[in-house]
């Protein structure tokens, strides 16, 4: 599960939404002819992408058709009409993990191409921006990680397998030899017995001679 950027402890998505949410709220209960206080000069002005941030959470939730209707809209945006928000909502769709369409390594090279341009973003859409490069970033890293974990198992694993193949052969090289000893001691213990019998049968035959 990829790990979110935090500030205090607190997912950096999760409190734009809180922001977003305390925003709307304070609009809605707010008399229009009220002065806003301090907290609200505070709250930065999060409309702007309220839609990226629903998208991001409706996407992953979707049913295949939505949500490849979904990025297929955002795809074709982009490519029609190529202005810094559409590139933005596509690198954001393609960095949106829980989907088939999640492309991480596309998503960190758009990503990081917009923040080359701060001049073209607004402030929160920088904001944004920066938050999910970091966590593709952080998100890549952990793959990479996994891929050389699940890479080094099937080795380990082949090493054990020879190690026990190789002491299998050798106890059973052992076992051949020992089997070869013991059919030899028991041929010269057949011999000798042989040897006493033909010993015993002939002093019992000179024995009974008159």
């Amino acid at each position: 599960m990829p790990h979110r950027v935090k500030i205090k402890g607190i997912p950096t998505l999760f409190l734009l939404c809180c922001l977003l949410s305390c925003t709307s709220e304070g609009a809605l209960t707010r008399p229009k002819n009220a002065t806003p206080s301090l907290p609200d000069r505070l709250q930065p002005d999060l409309s702007p992408v309220a839609s990226l941030l629903e998208m991001m959470s409706v996407l992953p939730k979707g049913d295949p058709a939505q949500q490849a209707e979904l990025i297929q809209a955002a795809q074709t945006s982009a490519k029609i009409t190529p202005t810094t928000s559409n590139q933005l909502k596509l690198a954001l769709t393609l960095a949106t993990p829980g989907h088939s369409g999640s492309d991480p390594v596309a998503a960190q090279r758009q990503l990081a191409e917009l923040l080359a341009r701060p001049e073209t973003l607004l402030p929160v859409e920088r904001l944004l921006a920066d938050v999910e490069l970091k966590e593709v970033e952080q998100r890549l890293i952990l793959q990479a990680e996994n891929r050389r974990i699940r890479e080094e198992l099937p080795r380990d694993s082949r090493e054990k397998l020879a190690a026990v193949n190789h002491r299998l052969s050798a106890e059973t090289e052992e076992n051949v030899r020992l089997r070869k000893a013991l059919e030899e001691a028991l041929a010269k213990i057949d011999a000798v017995t042989h040897v006493e019998r033909s010993i015993n049968d002939r002093g019992t035959h000179i024995t009974r001679v008159p």
